[in-house]
């Protein structure tokens, strides 16, 4: 499956020179194959997050799911770190579009900082709200976006909108 979505992203020459190590570093850069989308790859991408959050909560004991989502996020900006070097040189772009796991990791902020209510309004209006203010780019993200480079540069605007976003949920929590 990811090589048939990379084929669409990159192209059949490109597809045909990907080894076990790059089809690899492409199904976890892309969510996997979720950020490979040919429209809105960072929404798509950022499903991965709500998925995990999903299934931690149904198989986990509720103590155990920030540990379980926190741990994520970890794994999340480590992958992020790990590939950026891979992705950037892999797509030409210093942010490219298709690697994801910034969008992944900026919606586990949103469960992460938003303990309450229940799972669907935080997994569906968590993940709206998580993704316009992402793609809005409100202070400081738009200034890390445009001023802090590599790894860093990548996840960090996306943690500040998903923590915009749990912000948001909580101010809308306490006016009810």
């Amino acid at each position: 499956m990811i090589n048939s979505l990379a084929f669409h992203s990159v192209g059949l020459k490109e597809c045909s020179r990907m080894d076990a190590r790059d089809t690899v570093r492409l199904a976890v850069g892309s969510a996997l194959g979720l950020g490979l989308a040919p429209v809105a790859p960072g929404s798509f991408g950022a499903l991965l997050g709500v998925v995990i959050h999903v299934v931690a909560f149904f198989s986990l004991p509720e103590g155990m799911l920030p540990w379980a989502l926190l741990g994520a996020l970890i794994a999340t900006i480590v992958a992020n770190h790990v590939l950026t070097p891979w992705a950037v040189g892999y797509w030409r772009e210093k942010d490219p579009s298709h690697f994801v796991l910034d969008e992944v990791a900026g919606y586990l902020m949103v469960p992460l900082l938003y303990p309450h209510g229940p799972l669907w309004h935080t997994a569906v209006v968590g993940f709206l709200l998580f993704r316009v203010i992402d793609i809005i780019k409100l202070p400081p993200a738009r200034q890390i976006d445009r001023q802090v480079s590599g790894p860093w540069g990548i996840v960090l605007d996306d943690l500040v909108s998903g923590a915009y976003a749990a912000m948001l949920l909580h101010a809308h929590r306490l006016l009810l």
